[in-house]
């Protein structure tokens, strides 16, 4: 049975255009950095967000650590969304291995945290309180259903960060999405941070990796701590190749992603049994909550997944999809085909 692969944008196939980059990309020893594909993705990735430099790293959990690692020292401390991926979905990652510590404020129900709430978190140089050196913001923001922050907020707390010498990073995971959804160009979007990551393999359909961009100097000292979490790769070129068709073929066609996910959340707030709010959709996100009493989220993606259909269960009464490459509207039409079945059979086998 075909499924229609809704759980993440993680699972997106690599493009052909990709998998003959692969094959034929020329490669050399990146530690050294004389792979000619990895440079090339970096300095395509660096002129796309607007930044001097840029680091191909593993993962976008990698990106985000080495930022951290790289603009904080021991017992300092970052502050951050209570329900941002760093904080929800890294492993603490920063306080293991750095010894950095994460003052979470309240995301808002658009990923943002109030510019008052920011300042008033700013730590006071008191021997008592570690050092606040970081902001860290998320856009698009996933557990705020994909909402992009835009250029006017990111920028006010920039200047919050520079009035208190706090560096800002954004983990842009979904920065392309962000920019195709609110009209405004990527380097617009990251101006006011001192770095960047970004996701080749979520919605731009690479197979793997991420990169994180910033001033020479920052990147210069971030590959020390790429290195040390063995970071190190060697003839990367070979997936950095599949990174530059995604920079430079799949930008664009975000705005699909988008649209399908809006005709699902359309096509679920007319039924019985779910409930969501297709105003809110503007990315690629969608969440929804199971309204049902005789069925819980879990129960609904099992029998959704007999349909073919596969979404994931967020919590127990809410369940998450993605729209992705190559996710069409006829698929978006087959799965709401599907919703349908299940939820008129209801808890019934």
């Amino acid at each position: 049975m075909h499924t229609i692969e809704l759980r993440s944008d993680t699972l997106t196939q690599p493009t052909p255009a990709m998998r003959k980059a692969m094959a034929e990309a020329p490669v050399g020893d990146d530690v050294f950095g004389e792979d000619p594909t990895v440079n090339r993705l970096e300095s395509l990735a660096a002129d796309r967000t607007g930044k001097a430099a840029a680091m191909f790293v593993a993962s976008g959990t990698m990106a985000n650590l080495v930022a951290q690692l790289t603009h904080c020292g021991r017992g300092s401390e970052t502050i951050l969304g209570d329900h941002s991926h760093v904080f929800y979905y890294e492993q603490g990652g920063a306080a293991a291995l750095g010894g950095i510590h994460p003052r979470t404020l309240p995301n808002r129900s658009d990923g943002t945290m109030a510019i008052a709430d920011i300042a008033a978190a700013v730590r006071p140089d008191d021997v008592h309180f570690p050092r606040t050196r970081l902001i860290l913001l998320e856009n698009t923001h996933n557990r705020c259903g994909g909402a992009p922050l835009t250029p006017a907020y990111t920028a006010a707390v920039g200047r919050l960060a520079q009035e208190h010498g706090v560096k800002l990073h954004i983990d842009g995971a979904r920065i392309f999405n962000a920019s195709v959804a609110l009209g405004v160009d990527v380097p617009a979007l990251a101006a006011p941070a001192d770095s960047i990551s970004f996701c080749l393999s979520k919605g731009l359909g690479a197979p793997v990796g991420s990169v994180l961009c910033g001033s020479r100097a920052f990147i210069a000292e971030a590959r020390r701590h790429r290195k040390v979490l063995g970071g190190g790769m060697r003839q990367a070129g070979v997936i950095a190749a599949a990174g530059i068709v995604a920079l430079t073929e799949m930008v664009d066609r975000l705005a699909e992603d988008h649209a399908n996910a809006k005709r699902l959340a359309e096509g679920l707030a007319e039924m019985d049994g779910v409930g969501v709010d297709p105003a809110g959709i503007n990315t690629n996100i969608v969440y929804f909550e199971v309204t049902r009493r005789d069925m819980d989220a879990p129960a609904l993606a099992e029998r959704l997944k007999g349909e073919g259909v596969a979404v994931l269960a967020a919590g127990p009464r809410q369940l998450r999809a993605v729209t992705h490459y190559p996710i069409s509207a006829g698929d978006i039409d087959d799965a709401l085909a599907a919703f349908s079945r299940v939820l008129e059979r209801g808890a019934q086998p």
